[in-house]
């Protein structure tokens, strides 16, 4: 199980890492045009992603296919937010923002899988918005789309991970994995074609950079939930914190006041609560294959 859990953290740890790299083109081509390439590169992965009996046609089908076309959808959205919002705000803001993710998935599946949700976890929802508060401070600091596309993209997460609960434990790896990254291709060449920027060198770098490194990061979390139960994988997605806060202070030169600080513990701790009572309750992750 070690080696599964240090796999997980070495997994967000390449997000991480490419996060900073389409931050690092600073907007100098629009987001689904890097979101075009991040799918491009995205390819590369999947013969490490292939599993007994797959297909390569597996990657555009599935045993339920309403919940693929869910599941691309939500990959495109969050996907496109996600790099507007690293492009527009300092990466710790945006990961705060981000891990609201289990709050939302807790709130759809209050509305979409009618699952009862003791007071325990509605506590956790409360004090993750009130740290989002904190953080955003909204008529004291000046609010933007960055901000919006942060919040978007983990609602956006969180209707993936519902879509994956609701497709249960037989859908196969390719299928999974094939949503995810397809449907951020297709949305983000059609948007990407009236205005095209041919990235320079330094810029094509970078996207490159992004793409493998997502790439990548999707192979070791697949690898780290088949050796060790995802309900322990899960958790170390919140590493990606301490990379964001190191990668903005010495790479980008940001700065978190105290009040962020608060608002953002107040958000890790609820998140971090959320996914614990999640699988005491629901049991989902021994169900359920995370990639």
């Amino acid at each position: 199980m070690l080696k599964g859990v240090l796999l997980g953290f070495a997994s967000f740890a390449a997000f991480a890492i490419s996060d900073a790299f389409v931050k690092a083109v600073h907007g100098g081509v629009p987001p689904y045009e890097s979101v075009f390439f991040g799918g491009l590169l995205g390819l590369a992965a999947l013969p490490f992603v292939m599993g007994k009996g797959d297909r390569w046609h597996d990657v555009f089908s599935a045993r339920r296919p309403a919940l693929w076309w869910v599941r691309a959808l939500a990959g495109a959205v969050g996907n496109i937010t996600s790099v507007t919002a690293f492009t527009l705000l300092p990466m710790a803001e945006v990961f705060s923002m981000i891990f609201l993710m289990p709050i939302f998935v807790t709130i759809l599946s209050v509305l979409l899988l009618k699952e009862h949700v003791g007071w325990r976890r509605w506590t956790a929802v409360f004090v993750g918005f009130a740290g989002v508060l904190v953080v955003l401070r909204p008529g004291f600091r000046a609010l933007g789309i960055g901000h919006l596309a942060a919040i978007t993209c983990s609602v956006a997460a969180a209707g993936s991970v519902v879509a994956l609960r609701m497709a249960g434990s037989d859908e196969k790896r390719m299928s999974l994995y094939g949503a995810g990254i397809i449907g951020p291709l297709v949305a983000g060449g059609l948007l990407m074609l009236p205005h095209m920027v041919w990235p320079d060198l330094q810029q094509s770098l970078l996207l490159a950079g992004y793409g493998l490194l997502a790439a990548l990061a999707n192979v070791l979390l697949m690898h780290a939930t088949l050796i060790a139960p995802a309900n322990r994988v899960a958790p170390t997605q919140y590493s990606q914190m301490l990379w964001a806060i190191v990668f903005g202070y010495w790479f980008f030169g940001d700065h978190l006041d105290w009040p962020m600080l608060v608002g953002i513990v107040m958000i890790l701790g609820a998140g971090l609560f959320t996914l614990v009572r999640e699988e005491r309750t629901t049991g989902w992750w021994r169900r359920t294959k995370v990639l």
